[in-house]
Order: structure tokens, then sequence, then C-alpha cells
């Protein structure tokens, strides 16, 4: 089994052939999908897909580049949407300093109610941070005083002191095709040292496909290229790392149950 933690099946590129895409996937050996909004007008289109496809999960959020469109967004409506069943995750959520489409300011406050959610909720958050390390750690440091809260940075690409630091503060990592590319040596090094209980992996399709799809449309199949290249990085045979990363996204997005025990 292996999971595909974070794709976006209602961006172009996938969803105008959804159909084909899942069972491309699925052929591949991918037996749950978490299919991530960005924006409020997302929310039905991911829920519904969730509805239709019974190993299509859901989260609900505002990522950081939609910020500025949201601002005026409460708890209140991020909290009404996480209450539906197959809403299992809330984000992506969190700060981005590296295009800067959405006021910092702004960024920064929708990331401290999503987080309020997340703790009133006990879903996940799916951080999505670049070029943001110190204010993202600031920020959960400060939250995680005000009580726990379950998170993952998803797409990890930052140091390697960050990645100490989140771990520190009991969060997961997850890891993208980006791993295995040719000049990403010092996220190969991270990824290795990553506790094994802590470790999910995602395409974030239809962005970043791995090698040797690079520059390809990116599909949730390719987690397999993803979970091989990391599982040689890291000794282990793919089927003990799918085993150990699916184990894994069930227990930090426990609202969700793997398809085929529902069935």
């Amino acid at each position: 089994m292996l999971i595909d933690s974070h794709c976006h099946l209602e961006y172009p590129g996938l969803v105008e052939n959804r159909a084909d895409v899942l069972a491309r996937a699925r052929a591949a050996g991918i037996d749950g999908f978490l299919n991530i909004s960005t924006r409020k007008s997302e929310w039905a289109q991911v829920v519904g897909t969730a509805e239709r496809e019974p190993d299509v999960w859901a989260s609900v959020g505002i990522h950081p580049h939609e910020a500025d469109a949201h601002a005026e967004l409460d708890a209140a409506a991020l909290l009404e949407a996480t209450q539906h069943p197959r809403v299992i995750g809330i984000g992506e959520t969190g700060l981005d300093y590296y295009y800067d489409k959405s006021d910092r300011a702004v960024q920064r406050a929708l990331f401290r109610t999503h987080i309020g959610v997340a703790r009133e909720t006990g879903l996940p958050l799916i951080i999505h941070t670049r070029d943001a390390e110190d204010d993202t750690l600031e920020i959960l440091r400060d939250e995680a005083g005000k009580g726990a809260f379950p998170a993952l940075i998803h797409c990890f690409t930052a140091s390697a002191a960050f990645g100490k630091a989140v771990l520190e503060l009991g969060l997961s990592i997850s890891i993208s095709g980006i791993v295995t590319f040719k000049n990403a040596k010092e996220l190969q090094e991270i990824a290795q040292e990553i506790p094994a209980d802590r470790l999910l992996v995602e395409t974030d399709s239809p962005f970043l496909a791995p090698v040797p799809h690079r520059g390809k449309t990116c599909e949730p199949a390719f987690t397999v290229n993803t979970a091989q290249f990391l599982a040689d990085l890291r000794g282990e045979s793919i089927e003990a790392l799918a085993a150990n990363t699916s184990r894994n996204f069930f227990a930090l997005f426990s609202k969700a149950a793997p398809a085929k025990a529902t069935a």
C-alpha cells in the first residue's frame, strides 16, 4: 500500500481526465489519495470527489498565495467545513515569502486561524512553508504553547535545522518528487534522517514530477517513483517504506480509514 498524501485532483492537468488519472494510480499500487484544497471555492469540489471515490479524502484550507482573497475568512467557516465525514485535514495553509503573492501579515493571521481550528477539531494541519522558516517556527512554537495540535510539513524543502525544530515540536514531514532531483543533495541527506514514524510521501501533483517523469504533468501514480527513490536512499525495501508511510498517514489522519476496510 502507498498513499499519496498530497495531490490536487481539481487542478488543470488532472481534473480533465481525473478518472484515468486515478485508474493509472491504482494500477501502480496507490491505495489512497488526500485531495488538497487551496481556496474556498475548491472546497465543494474536493469534498465531492471524496464522496464519489472511497479511496480519496479531502482537506479544506487556504494556501498562503490565496490569503489576500480570503482575509475575512473566520474560524467558524473553516470549522463548519471540517465537519464533513470525508474531510480529514486542514490546509494547505502556511507562509510563502518566496512569491509574496499575499500580504505577509495576512498570511500569518490566516495561518493562525487554521491552527486554531486544527487544535479544536484534532484534524492535522497541512503546512506549506517557503522562505519563511523563522516566522513559521515562531508561529508554531507560540501556538503550541496554547495547546497541542497535529501537523505536517508538506513537500519538505527547508533546512536541516528547520526539520529538526519541527520534529521536536512533534510534526511529521512529507517528501515529494523533489527528492529525486539531481540538485536536491541537501534534501536527500535530510530525508535519510527523518524518523521512520514521522515520514510520509506525496506527489503535490500536478506539480513537481519526480525523475524519470520530470518536465511532465505530475500524477499520483508517480508516488511510486518517489517512494522507490526514498527507499533506496534510506536503505529500505519499497515494501517496507510503503507499509511504514501508509501506517504513518492513517496514524496522523486518524479520521481516515483504509478504503478496503470500509468496503
